[in-house]
């Protein structure tokens, strides 16, 4: 299977990522377990393997704050390196967004400062528009 990025999967790989894909928002690696359980999943090892690829292709991100994992929205996300969210602390809503200018002034200070920085994953949390509006 191909995904959006040109990455051969395998037939784990890409049911998690399918999984992801179809959540339309954060999951764990448990909460993906229990989903592919009638797939032939049976232990959390075996969807840790999948999404340490899946991250390492640069189609996943893993959301620190929540310990969970999203597909990523960008058509080629292997090429900006940099992945930043907004997170609803009220509905759960997460939006992926690329900060350049932001990215770019955390570069600048990254190389005068001799760090060799490998990637870049920015988490805001905060409330979304439409629970601000709610009340």
């Amino acid at each position: 299977m191909r995904t959006h990025a040109q990455h051969e999967l395998t037939k784990n790989q890409a049911l998690v990522f399918g999984s992801l894909s179809e959540a339309g928002g954060p999951l764990t690696a448990y909460a993906i377990l229990d989903l592919l359980r009638e797939d032939g999943f049976r232990a959390p090892l075996q969807v840790y393997r999948a999404l340490d690829k899946l991250v390492e292709f640069g189609i996943v991100h893993r959301l620190e704050s929540l310990n969970a994992f999203v597909a990523c929205s960008h058509k080629d996300c292997t090429g900006h390196g940099s992945a930043a969210f907004a997170i609803c602390e009220k509905c759960g809503d997460v939006r992926e967004f690329t900060p350049d200018d932001a990215v770019r002034l955390l570069k600048d200070w990254t190389e005068s400062q001799g760090f060799a920085l490998a990637r870049t994953t920015i988490e805001l949390r905060g409330t979304c528009k439409d629970c601000v509006a709610s009340g």
